[in-house]
């Protein structure tokens, strides 16, 4: 039986859920409490926020406010803003997280892997050299050592010191 030490999902285990068919992109950029969504900025057409389920810790999303499934729904403005805000997302996550590397991709549908197929959202996952090790492939379980909440801190705060 493989086991992960994941403190921050209790939370989510035990917490009452909702039916709602509600759109968690829509509901975190409606939301006026950032660090409850873990958004991490607010542009004019996107914003960005933690991947709750993260690959790597710092994975973020860039995600338009509008709800819109494919790239071909956005407009030229929207897809140059996702484009300029994961280009400096990842000057930052490169200076916070010391990764050595990215992969950035949208996941359109769910023969993709969409998970959330009806609101676009462009990944930027950090990678760090050997970060494929002996967990992920003979534990088949990643490991993650740091909890959102500290990552979000973390990126939020980093993100407003290059407003300057």
């Amino acid at each position: 039986m493989d086991r992960l030490w994941a403190p921050w999902r209790m939370s989510y285990i035990t917490a009452p859920k909702e039916a709602t068919s509600e759109c968690v992109f829509c509901r975190a950029a409606a939301a006026g409490d950032d660090a409850a969504y873990q958004v991490l900025m607010r542009g004019q057409l996107c914003y960005a926020i933690l991947n709750r389920y993260p690959y790597n810790n710092g994975h973020l999303m860039v995600v338009p406010y509008d709800h819109v499934a494919d790239l071909t729904e956005v407009s030229d403005a929207g897809l140059a803003e996702m484009l300029q805000l994961a280009a400096r997302w990842t000057a930052v996550l490169r200076q916070q997280m010391r990764c050595a590397g990215f992969n950035l991709g949208f996941n359109l549908g769910s023969a993709a892997g969409a998970g959330i197929r009806d609101h676009l959202h462009l990944h930027l996952v950090p990678r760090w050299d050997g970060d494929t090790n002996f967990m992920p492939v003979v534990g088949e379980a990643k490991v993650l050592p740091e909890t959102l909440d500290e990552t979000w801190q973390k990126l939020s705060a980093a993100w407003v010191a290059t407003q300057g």
